[in-house]
């Protein structure tokens, strides 16, 4: 018996079940809750509140981005971390709501979700918001609804517009459930953006009816902090880091530790507070960790000791960032620590930064790493 699952599209016998003779699909089956169908809308203004002006790069690529829309391409921005690709999507966002269409905006985790709920509120004061993860699902429709790519199987052929930020970052990378239930959700066409996208993702938007714009600079054009290797035995590790974090402190500038598994940034932690005071550890296992970054934002924090929970989508003034274990390159590639080393430097009057990489020898992923970071350099 033929059978394709009409939610994520699967057809493979060994995730379908049958149940009194009926076929479904074990692959989509924790996916359950309210599903939406579409209606068409009444379009509405929405007026944009953006506090500066986009760059002229920037601004450029937001037009093409609304013209590839008109005519039925979809869009992958190719863009370096820091260089504004949210701000960039804005103007098709309003385009589409002014002419009553469904807006999707997607992003792998939940707390990336929330951060750019409250950005995009402020951006378009005047249209209904909504975030839609996990168990914040009571609200499901409005102009604009953010959501994490699991919350899309609520949406089929709904999104007449769907942006997708972090294509290339877990849980969306290599799920090819997740990846249906995008193709699914997508009635109209999509503008996809990454600072790392993966050769694959490269290859299909060379095809007709797609098209990469790319910028290799940052917003206040000013070159991304190159990363510095440091090389040592495991055994100088503890002693450097305390070294290196009272210092930072003592010149009042915020760190982040990144340890590769969860293990290692809890008893990096336990360490590191028995020397250095008014810090916190952050993983995906830890309940509170939307209001510890809170209160990292509000200088409630002096150090974040973290996996890779935080390689994206949150932005610090005058951040520094130590990669510890980086020549694990199950869990450091060379896309990991691009977005690792982007964290720094992002803000108009904080440019600079130090991004060092401790280890025991130089990879190839810390090689090409450094390498694109010297590239996109070289276009300043």
């Amino acid at each position: 018996m033929n059978f394709a699952c009409p939610r994520c599209g699967n057809s493979s016998p060994r995730y379908i079940g049958y149940k009194n003779g009926e076929a479904y699909c074990r692959r989509c089956i924790s996916f359950h809750g309210e599903e939406l169908t579409y209606k068409k809308k009444e379009g509405k203004g929405a007026p944009l509140n953006l506090h500066y002006a986009l760059s002229p790069e920037q601004a450029k690529l937001s037009e093409e981005i609304v013209s590839n829309y008109k005519k039925g391409i979809d869009t992958l921005v190719y863009a370096v971390c820091g260089a504004g690709k949210t701000e960039i999507s804005y103007a098709v966002i309003s385009y589409a709501i002014y002419h009553g269409l469904s807006v999707g905006f997607a992003l792998p985790r939940r707390d990336v979700v929330i951060e750019l709920f409250w950005r995009l509120k402020d951006a378009f004061p005047q249209n209904k918001i909504v975030a839609v993860y996990g168990q914040h699902t009571s609200i499901l429709e409005g102009d604009v609804i953010i959501l994490t790519t699991h919350q899309l199987f609520r949406y089929k052929q709904y999104f007449d517009l769907l942006v997708m930020d972090e294509i290339d970052a877990f849980p969306f990378k290599g799920n090819d459930t997740l990846k249906s239930l995008y193709h699914n959700s997508v009635r109209g066409h999509s503008v996809l953006m990454s600072a790392t996208p993966s050769e694959d993702v490269l290859k299909e938007f060379k095809k007709e009816g797609h098209a990469i714009l790319e910028l290799r600079t940052r917003f206040h054009k000013q070159k991304i902090p190159v990363p510095v290797i440091k090389k040592m035995p495991n055994a100088f590790l503890l002693p450097y880091l305390v070294y290196k974090l009272k210092n930072y402190i003592k010149e009042k500038k915020p760190v982040f530790i990144f340890a590769p598994t969860i293990d290692l940034c809890e008893s990096l932690f336990r360490y590191l507070s028995f020397f250095v005071k008014g810090g916190e550890c952050v993983h995906s296992k830890k309940e509170n960790r939307g209001e510890i970054i809170g209160n990292f934002k509000k200088n409630q924090y002096l150090y974040l000791v973290t996996t890779s929970v935080l390689e994206r989508g949150v932005t610090f003034k005058n951040l520094q960032v130590i990669v510890t274990h980086t020549d694990q390159e199950e869990i450091y590639s060379s896309s990991t620590l691009i977005q690792i080393a982007g964290r720094v430097g992002r803000k108009m009057d904080a440019p600079g930064g130090d991004v060092l990489f401790l280890c025991e020898k130089e990879t190839g992923s810390i090689r090409r790493a450094i390498d694109e970071i010297r590239f996109c350099n070289t276009f300043l």
